[in-house]
């Protein structure tokens, strides 16, 4: 049986599952990343549809679109941030804090042009995403 493992928005009104290993672990560095995780950088965890589940409070669940890149979901009781679909990619980014125990190896950096918080990690460093995800694939110097 694969793992499991759980998450829950900032208040615990809201409660996701993900199972198995995710298809990637890195960081972003865009604005909308920054801004919607009011922090210098975002650490993002990405998964396949089918392995992320709403366990309790999918009616809290509420669903801001800036662009149509994104469907940033988050718990309408406390604000609390969740996940965000990617339709393009058929990913959904599972926010790294919120699912505690699963271990956090990052891969990569993306939108590092825009990086307001240089990071010395020895990871890549997309400009913006890779050739696969639509982006140059444009490495940048660390």
């Amino acid at each position: 049986m694969a793992d499991k493992h759980k998450g829950q928005c900032f208040c615990g009104a809201v409660e996701i599952e993900v199972t198995g290993e995710p298809a990637g672990m890195g960081y972003c560095h865009c604005s909308s990343c920054r801004h919607w995780s009011a922090g210098p950088v975002n650490a993002f965890t990405l998964w396949e549809p089918d392995k992320v589940r709403v366990v309790k409070g999918e009616e809290h669940l509420r669903q801001f679109n800036k662009t149509e890149n994104a469907d940033r979901k988050y718990c309408a009781r406390c604000g609390g941030h969740v996940m965000a679909g990617h339709p393009g990619l058929n990913l959904i980014d599972v926010y790294a804090a919120i699912i505690p125990d699963v271990e956090f190896k990052p891969g990569l950096h993306v939108n590092y042009a825009e990086t307001v918080l240089p990071m010395k990690d020895g990871l890549p460093k997309m400009k913006d995403f890779p050739s696969e995800f639509g982006g140059s694939g444009e490495q940048v110097s660390e």
